[in-house]
């Protein structure tokens, strides 16, 4: 059973902790009126606030970007998560939906926008947010965009392509939405937790700094699953130990985006800084690797998975993507080529950058890891699987699956 837990400190206000129907909030502080735009742009800026779904682009730099392209802006709340392993977007749609819907107010309000959506797929997800959305004034049409759980939907260009009426699946850039987005309008495309700490910045300005330092993670692995609020800086040793994953030998970080970490993988920081910040926090998905789990298999399962994904758009990707997954089915199968590691490594370092999103970037990035942390395990499997690979391997995701709480 997945839990809730929060590892911020004691009076720090934070998103599992926040009142989750619209009175409570509003008595908390909530849904206060916003009489300087500018000020808490500034606000935003200095407390350092990163976007939650994945980039990890600076939040002030966004809005910014959206509140001087001109014309009448759109916001998006984006709750779509492509990620198989978080749930982080999902639970608070269905939790605290009027903590994201005074995000999307606040950031309508910077960036002087007509009109607001919010874009999701979770049935239950949707049901809450009609509901929050009847019990509030309408300080902005807001509209709900019901679309297809894919890995790819959740992309900001797929996300427009949908409003408007077109298949959530990525286009070419640029034009990036927040010059051309929604109905060809400037359009501000947030993550639902991004938007959700922008209120508790707003509502809680003295604990800005606190409030954009902490993550939402979900863990997972063999030992259980849980969605923890932790503040920056939090070694993965200790949200490891939070469900029994301190035995884990690997962990793949940041959902599938963000690539194995093997030795070492203890005293990495939870942040967008320092050593992890290459690979990680992502969208906040951590799946622990234990003794018995293969990091050839749970590579191989993560790119075949990615590759059933693709948009199938870009010729490269396809290609690339099934090269990928071709070739570790191979090794962990025990029956690759003499030069499968050089094919590998060649290409997850050529494949990169080159694709519509950022699906063909995951896919490089994970095996790129592999051979980076497990080159012996990757060697071992030359001519007989391990016990692991020789079982079925899912191409379905499913190893990396979560429950929402």
């Amino acid at each position: 059973m997945t839990g809730v837990l929060s590892l911020l400190p004691e009076g720090r206000p934070g998103l599992l902790a926040a009142p989750a129907d619209g009175s409570s909030y509003r008595a908390a502080g909530g849904r206060t009126p916003l009489t300087g735009p500018g000020r808490l742009l500034d606000r935003i800026a200095a407390a350092g606030l990163r976007g939650r779904g994945g980039a990890g682009f600076p939040a002030a730099v966004k809005l910014r970007a959206v509140r001087d392209a001109g014309g009448r802006p759109v916001v998006v709340a984006n709750g779509e998560e492509g990620e198989p392993g978080s749930v982080k977007d999902r639970w608070l749609l269905r939790h605290r939906p009027h903590v994201v819907l005074d995000g999307l107010r606040l950031a309508a309000s910077v960036t002087g926008a007509a009109r607001g959506y919010v874009y999701l797929s979770d049935e239950q997800a949707e049901q809450a947010v009609r509901r929050a959305l009847a019990e509030r004034p309408a300080d902005v049409p807001v509209e709900v965009v019901r679309t297809e759980h894919t890995y790819v939907a959740g992309e900001e260009t797929a996300v427009v392509r949908r409003i408007d009426g077109g298949p959530a699946l990525p286009t070419a850039k640029p034009p990036r939405p927040f010059e051309r987005g929604v109905g060809g309008a400037p359009t501000l495309v947030a993550n639902v937790e991004t938007l959700a700490r922008v209120a508790l910045i707003h509502a809680w300005p003295d604990e800005a700094a606190g409030i954009a330092g902490a993550h939402l993670v979900t863990l997972s692995g063999a030992a259980g699953a849980a969605l923890v609020e932790a503040p920056a800086g939090t070694h993965l040793k200790v949200l490891a130990d939070l469900r029994g994953h301190g035995r884990a030998e690997a962990v793949l970080l940041g959902g599938l985006f963000g690539g194995l970490h093997g030795a070492g993988w203890r005293d990495l920081p939870l942040g967008h800084d320092g050593p992890a910040a290459g690979g990680a926090p992502g969208c906040g998905a951590l799946h622990f690797l234990h003794p018995e789990d293969c990091p050839v298999a749970v590579t191989t399962e993560a790119v075949t998975y990615l590759a059933a994904q693709s948009a199938r758009q870009c010729g490269v990707c396809v290609s690339g993507t099934g090269a990928l997954a071709r070739t570790l089915t191979a090794v962990a199968r025990g029956a690759a080529s003499d030069d499968a590691s050089a094919h590998l490594l060649r290409w997850s370092s050529q494949l990169p950058g080159r694709g519509a999103c950022g699906l063909l970037d995951a896919a490089a990035r994970t095996v790129a890891t592999l051979l980076a942390h497990f080159p012996d395990r990757v060697d071992a499997h030359r001519g007989s699987p391990c016990r692991a690979c020789a079982l079925p391997l899912p191409h379905d995701g499913r190893r990396f699956a979560v429950r929402v709480p």
